[in-house]
């Protein structure tokens, strides 16, 4: 039901080792650096930032790629954290992932019957006849004709791939989807045709969505919370119209602003990040954004600052932008 909390992270961490060499100590990279949130069934929590903010280390966590160095994960109320291998292979059919590239997700020696079938075949006890019919169900449900049930993925352009990966991510009749940049690979024109068909489907099965994207217009259409992330720290996280009309966080409005609009009679200013990103391996101290921070002071360069609400907006920032 609508409003359940479905997935909840505590302070979840991840980070790697990195060599530096044959008589250097092995560096620490922390990829996610301690992100909380929750998110409902029924609901899309998007999380957006530049490559290397920790968004595609926070999908494995939560599809049980990956193990967190720290910190909590709950499905359902189930601590995955601390799970057994078994309750954790009952736990991945409730999560399944739609990658960026549907073409280099799917089997190009596979049908596109089969590659449905195939879930149904390892994770269940249906018949074949079974898994047949439910698989050209799912077809009819993603806008695929019943004749291309005996196809393979070459013969399909980029948005009908696509149609087939969020199709096979839902044989399993999963509770969250993870959406890892699942649009950014297509036309404009297609990016809507796909954005709509997610849009029904979570209304028909109540499904959540983690939507992972860099691409904040598409962020605008389908996203009910947002959560804004840099160098593997989550600085600010809001509804979406809070953070779109008054983002508190000068990265944030950095973002925005390069967001294009539809409309030539608006006038917009393009707020320009000097400077590099800085290396997650060896981040600056203080608020890691302040090499790039037109609104940096003394304490920016000191300590990073905690995560606490102002108005409706939580926000990692010393000086935050008012309204």
């Amino acid at each position: 039901m609508s409003g359940e909390i479905i997935l909840e992270a505590e302070n979840l961490k991840r980070f790697y080792e990195v060599s530096r060499g044959t008589f250097k100590q092995k560096a620490v990279l922390k990829a996610l650096n301690g992100a909380t949130f929750t998110l409902e069934r029924g609901k899309t929590l998007a999380v957006v930032g530049e490559s290397g903010c920790g968004k595609s280390t926070l999908a494995r966590l939560v599809t049980m790629i990956e193990r967190p160095t720290s910190g909590g994960l709950k499905i359902s109320g189930i601590d995955i954290v601390g799970s057994d291998s078994n309750t954790r292979r009952e736990l991945k059919s409730k999560v399944q992932i739609v990658f960026q590239d549907p073409y280099g997700s799917l089997n190009p020696r596979q049908k596109i019957g089969h590659a449905l079938e195939e879930p149904l075949l390892v994770n269940t006890t249906m018949t074949k006849n079974q898994r047949r019919r439910a698989a050209r169900e799912m077809m009819d449900l993603v806008g695929l004709r019943p004749e291309q049930y005996d196809r393979y993925p070459h013969m399909f352009s980029g948005g009908q791939r696509q149609r087939i990966a969020v199709a096979r991510a839902l044989m399993l009749n999963p509770d969250i989807l993870v959406l890892d940049e699942p649009v950014s690979a297509l036309d404009v024109s297609i990016q809507a045709q796909i954005l709509n068909l997610l849009a029904d489907l979570q209304d028909r099965f109540d499904l959540a969505y983690l939507f992972i994207s860099h691409d904040l217009s598409v962020v605008k259409h389908i996203a009910n919370e947002i959560m804004v992330m840099y160098l593997g720290m989550v600085i600010e996280k809001g509804s979406r119209d809070t953070v779109f009309n008054h983002p508190r966080h000068p990265y944030t409005r950095a973002l925005l602003s390069a967001t294009p609009i539809a409309d030539p009679t608006r006038e917009k200013q393009r707020i320009v990040l000097h400077g590099e990103l800085p290396s997650p391996i060896d981040p600056p101290p203080g608020c890691y954004f302040n090499p790039r921070c037109s609104e940096a002071t003394d304490q920016c360069l000191k300590t990073f600052p905690d995560m606490r609400m102002l108005g409706e907006t939580q926000v990692a920032c010393h000086n935050p932008i008012e309204d």
